[in-house]
């Protein structure tokens, strides 16, 4: 069976998106057939992987397939890496949350759908929406365990206990089988005195649970988004894109103890590390 990991953070902003997309692009060319659910409204995932919006307004999607009206499977699309899907969304899904409402099991919509896939994928990687709504509530229900994109800011931390304590809730009630799969912090500026206090703050009080790699800011990962296309599409030579590689490595070997198989750097590319 497939893993699920819901990238997970209240706050906006933070690099949710793009780990997701760049994360799975990364487990894709390291032959793990791995899947991105989009279940943001604001449809982002789906624009950096070069999904039509306006298309997609005609077409089913993510919305369709968590109120049942079609199976996930239907609703799967390739993308320009091999071993590398989606299910888009749109603002449809702003409805989903209220038609559910009142609906029965109602936090059990995706886990259920994802029935008849999991075994499919390696990797399962949901893009969270910024808020603990009942998106994200039905995303850690679903999900083998979560992972935190934190910006380097102040601002970043205060978010943070607030979704620990509703990663607890969901642990009592709905999924208590969920794991915490790290922390990765994103947006790091070396020349920020805070940026270098958010970092030693939180390897403090999560010692075990921080992803070496540290993310970059990188002006590459911003513009490949507005190519729909990953950052390894875009400019593999960058310190974002080499970041994630990174990362991606750095998962694969917490969950299952190798990496041998991350594809061979490309010739005149420098060795992967980590940017701190």
């Amino acid at each position: 069976m497939g893993k699920v990991i819901a990238i997970a953070n209240q706050k906006g902003g933070v690099g949710k998106t793009t780990t997701t997309v760049n994360l799975a692009a990364s487990l894709a060319v390291a032959e793990r057939k791995t899947l991105i659910l989009d279940f943001d409204p604001q449809g982002n995932a789906s624009s950096a992987l070069g999904v039509d919006r306006a298309a997609l307004m005609q077409e089913k999607n993510m919305y369709h397939a968590l109120i049942g009206e079609v199976p996930l499977s239907a609703v799967i699309r390739p993308t320009e890496i091999d071993n590398l899907s989606i299910v888009a969304a749109n603002g449809d899904l702003t409805g989903a949350e209220i038609e559910l409402v009142s609906a029965f099991a109602r936090e059990n919509r995706l886990r259920s759908a994802l029935l008849e896939i999991k075994a499919k994928f390696d990797y399962i990687l949901i893009d969270c929406p910024p808020s603990l709504g009942l998106l994200t509530v039905n995303a850690l229900t679903a999900a083998d365990s979560f992972l935190v994109p934190l910006q380097c800011e102040f601002f970043a931390l205060e978010g943070l206990s607030q979704l620990i304590h509703t990663v607890s809730l969901v642990r009592q009630s709905l999924n208590p089988n969920l794991f915490h799969e790290g922390i990765v912090l994103t947006m790091f500026d070396g020349r920020n005195n805070l940026a270098h206090e958010v970092v030693k703050e939180v390897q403090t009080y999560f010692p075990d649970k921080v992803f070496e790699t540290v993310v970059p800011r990188n002006v590459r990962l911003s513009e490949c988004s507005s190519f729909g296309k990953p950052v390894l599409l875009y400019d593999i030579d960058s310190k974002g894109c080499l970041a994630y590689l990174n990362l991606a490595k750095e998962l694969l070997s917490r969950n299952q103890n190798v990496s041998d198989r991350m594809p061979a750097r490309p010739q005149n590319q420098p060795e992967m590390r980590t940017f701190v």
